[in-house]
């Protein structure tokens, strides 16, 4: 009778035209059924993205299943211009406990699925006229550790298929400003996950934490809180009040102060890597959102090891001048051994770039 009930409650508030604050976002269409998925966790991962059921009707349309959860972020990882729609699955009975720490997401229980498919849209200002769709990723948890596997999309968009190696797409848009741009994106291969998705020696989610998660999302019918709401479908336990939960800038708000938005961006984009506990820890370079040591942020740094990747500049953030800073110089480069993020990205995020530079400058603090 508790299954109905949240499938039921997942019928009524999740007949969607879902709003995220990607620019130009995606149109989430309406589920049409409201049976359960009832996944084998032992079974997967499936060779066919179809095989899961996620989405009804035809595929390219990405019409999700009554029984997955949309969720957005409040800043989102760069992904070379792609945008993205995300899910949740979560076994029917099962809860996910509120947790908060500087890495550390929310705690899903086993059987839990994250489905995070990219896109590119034709005309980022006129997403009407469509998209292509080029992979979706799926995150397993599976006795207490979380799995990966990739899916690319076909020419027709009728089908994605398992990857194993990954691959390498051209894509071709219009940008918001009316330029024609294109890439090269580079669909990761399996080990490429954990080079992001690694804490210690386990595979982590970055996304889903309660500072990323705290936001308001549109449902059919209104806008909701996420974690609130997850709260009252009955999927989420132990969420304090909500204003002790954390909260980080929302991507594109100008009300927030400059410092926010440039912490939210790093946070996302750099700490999962740049922590205590990640795959860069070794440069003492932490950027999660939560770091309040200066030095640690990059100001006044200088690298652990000097070589073509500090571009001959002497400090991690040289206070108000971003054109001397190394975390500019190399997440202005697309050089091999120089860029950062180390993986997958193959254009220069401007917006990103302006946010950054713009804290930089607005600094004001003496080195010496």
């Amino acid at each position: 009778m508790k299954s109905r009930v949240i499938g039921l409650f997942f019928l009524c508030l999740f007949i969607i035209h879902a709003c995220s604050d990607d620019p130009d976002p995606m149109e989430m269409p309406m589920p049409m059924v409201v049976d359960s998925l009832n996944i084998d966790i032992s079974t997967v991962p499936y060779d066919s993205l179809s095989s899961y059921g996620f989405f009804e009707g035809e595929m390219n349309l990405l019409q999700p299943h009554s029984r997955l959860i949309p969720y957005d972020l409040n800043t989102s990882l760069f992904s070379n211009y792609a945008l993205k729609q995300r899910f949740a699955y979560i076994p029917h009975g099962e809860k996910i406990e509120y947790h908060s720490d500087a890495q550390e997401t929310l705690k899903f229980p086993d059987g839990s699925i994250i489905i995070k498919t990219f896109y590119y849209q034709t005309d980022f200002s006129q997403p009407e006229l469509g998209r292509r769709i080029l992979e979706t990723r799926l995150l397993f948890k599976v006795d207490g550790e979380w799995e990966s596997a990739g899916y690319i999309w076909n020419e027709e968009q009728t089908e994605a298929t398992k990857t194993i190696v990954g691959r390498q797409v051209e894509v071709d848009w219009i940008h918001y400003d009316g330029s024609e741009r294109n890439t090269l994106y580079k669909i990761p291969n399996k080990n490429d996950c954990k080079g992001c998705h690694e804490l210690g020696e386990d595979l982590v989610l970055i996304g889903p934490k309660a500072r990323n998660l705290n936001k308001q999302f549109q449902y059919a019918s209104g806008a909701f809180n996420q974690l609130t709401m997850w709260e009252s479908l009955g999927v989420l336990e132990s969420l304090p009040a909500m204003s002790e939960v954390p909260k980080v800038a929302t991507e594109g708000d100008l009300s927030a102060s400059l410092n926010d938005r440039a912490r939210a961006y790093l946070d996302i984009n750099c700490a999962h890597c740049h922590n205590a506990n990640g795959p860069a820890n070794n440069t003492g370079l932490n950027l999660d959102v939560f770091e309040t040591d200066s030095t640690s942020l990059g100001f006044c740094k200088t690298p652990v090891a000097a070589g073509g990747g500090s571009g001959g500049l002497q400090y991690g953030i040289s206070p108000g001048e971003p054109d001397n800073s190394i975390m500019i110089y190399r997440l202005n480069s697309l050089a091999p051994d120089e860029s950062m993020p180390e993986l997958s990205r193959s254009v220069v995020h401007e917006e990103g770039m302006q946010l950054l530079r713009d804290w930089i400058e607005s600094v004001t603090t003496d080195c010496n």
